[in-house]
């Protein structure tokens, strides 16, 4: 059962949920033609917090943080190497992952990739 209009917005089945919205081309493309999806489970006032499932094809582009970023990855492959570092961190299902406002380097999907979100 999903109800994304309950006082508490919940979608059961998360990990494989497939009622997904066309995000459009990733920005900021390197290489490849990733191509996002995705469900909104929440957006608060000015945008804060935002929380949903966000589903990306492999390509590798440029990545800029916002906001505060919690990632659970559920499927998929994902490397990010943050700029000016030799930091290098590996994602895949089971990993979670807190991005800072600001951080700044690219993201390679090798294997589409779904997530679960929370931008503050």
């Amino acid at each position: 059962m999903t109800d994304l209009k309950s006082s508490a917005p919940h979608i059961h089945g998360a990990t494989t949920y497939g009622d997904l919205a066309d995000w459009g081309p990733q920005p900021d493309m390197i290489e490849g033609q990733s191509h996002s999806t995705g469900r909104l489970l929440h957006k608060g006032p000015n945008n804060s917090p935002e929380t949903g499932i966000w589903v990306c094809t492999p390509g590798k582009w440029r990545i800029s943080v916002p906001r505060d970023e919690f990632c659970h990855f559920v499927a998929g492959r994902v490397t990010y190497r943050r700029d000016g570092t030799d930091e290098v961190i590996e994602a895949g299902p089971g990993t979670c992952v807190m991005f800072p406002a600001g951080w700044e380097g690219t993201a390679e999907i090798t294997e589409t990739l779904r997530n679960i979100y929370m931008l503050v």
